[in-house]
C-alpha cells in the first residue's frame, strides 16, 4: 500500500511597490510555484480563494496596510445582463470566437502592442517584448485556451484575444486585450459576456474575473455585472452597493502573512495503490 502525502506547496512574499490601482499605496504579493503533477488542482482550489495565475505562479495581493483588492467571480446560472450589455452584444454580432491552444503569434502580439500603447502606456507590462509576450501565453502548467475573435465584416481581422484557464467550477479570465480604436464596441465587456455563454454551455458555474478595486476607475466595468460575486473575509459574498466598500484598511486589521497561509485550504492529492 503507498500513500503520497497532501500537496504543500511553500509561500513567498514580494517585495513592495507602486500600486498600479490607488494612487499612494504600496502593493505586496503572496504567492506560490505552481508545478508538478498537482498544477491543476493547485490552481482549481486557490482560484477559489482569492488567487490569480500569472505564467507558473499563483499570487494573491497581501498588502501591508489595504485591502482594498477584491478578487471578483460572476455566477453564470444567475447573470443577467443590462441594456448596455445587451447593445454590446448586438454590436459585436459580426465577432467569430475561435478556441485555440496557448501558442502566442505574431498578429496576437501586434494586437497586445497597440492595446498596452493605448490603454496601458504606464502599467507595468508597458515593456513588454515579444519572447515575455509569448511566456505570457504558453508558459501554462494547467489547461489553458487562447480565445481569439475575429471580424468577419473586416476580412477576419483579429479584433478580441482573452487568455482563459478552464478551472473544475469555472473559467478564468487571465488576460484579455482587444482593438484600441473601437471603443464604441465595448470589447471588453463583450468578451465578459461572450466567457458567460462558454461557461453556461460547458456547465461551469462561474466566470472569475480577477480583481475589483473599489476606488479605481480602471477595475469599475467589473461593477457593472450582474450576480457578481466578491472573496472578502475568507469567503465567496455577494456583491453589495460598490460604494459601500473602502479602499482604506488599518494595518492592525491586515492578518500577518503565516496567519493567512495557514488558513488556506489545500488540495489533498493522497491517492493508494498496490
Amino acid at each position: 500500500m503507498r500513500h503520497s502525502l497532501p500537496l504543500a506547496p511553500q509561500f513567498y512574499v514580494t517585495a513592495p511597490q507602486t500600486c498600479p490601482y490607488l494612487e499612494g499605496k504600496r502593493e505586496r504579493k503572496l504567492f506560490t510555484a505552481l508545478q508538478g503533477d498537482h498544477a491543476e488542482k493547485l490552481n482549481d482550489s486557490l482560484s477559489k480563494q482569492g488567487f490569480r495565475r500569472s505564467q507558473n505562479v499563483l499570487y494573491r495581493p497581501s498588502c501591508s496596510d489595504c485591502s482594498a483588492c477584491l478578487s471578483a467571480r460572476i455566477r453564470v446560472a444567475d447573470f443577467v445582463p443590462t441594456k448596455s450589455q445587451r447593445r454590446a452584444m448586438r454590436r459585436n454580432q459580426s465577432l467569430v470566437r475561435e478556441a485555440r491552444s496557448p501558442w502566442a503569434t505574431e498578429e496576437q502580439y501586434a494586437l497586445f502592442r497597440d492595446y498596452l500603447d493605448s490603454r496601458h502606456a504606464d502599467g507595468g507590462m508597458a515593456d513588454m517584448d515579444v519572447f515575455e509576450f509569448a511566456a505570457m501565453i504558453e508558459e501554462t502548467p494547467v489547461r489553458s485556451r487562447v480565445i481569439e475573435y475575429r471580424d468577419t465584416d473586416a476580412e477576419n481581422a483579429l479584433t478580441a484575444v482573452c487568455l482563459t484557464d478552464v478551472l473544475d467550477d469555472g473559467l478564468s479570465m487571465v488576460y484579455s486585450f482587444f482593438r484600441p480604436d473601437q471603443a464604441s464596441r465595448s470589447l471588453g465587456s463583450y468578451v465578459i459576456l461572450d466567457h458567460i455563454q462558454i461557461a453556461r454551455d460547458a456547465g461551469l458555474p462561474y466566470v472569475y474575473l480577477g480583481y475589483w478595486v473599489p476606488g479605481s476607475s480602471k477595475m469599475g466595468y467589473k461593477a457593472k455585472f450582474s450576480a457578481l460575486e466578491v472573496y472578502l473575509g475568507g469567503a465567496w459574498q455577494n456583491m453589495k452597493d460598490p460604494e459601500a466598500y473602502e479602499s482604506e484598511a488599518h494595518p492592525l486589521s491586515i492578518d500577518p502573512i503565516a496567519e493567512q497561509v495557514a488558513r488556506l485550504s489545500l488540495p489533498d492529492t493522497r491517492s493508494m495503490g498496490d
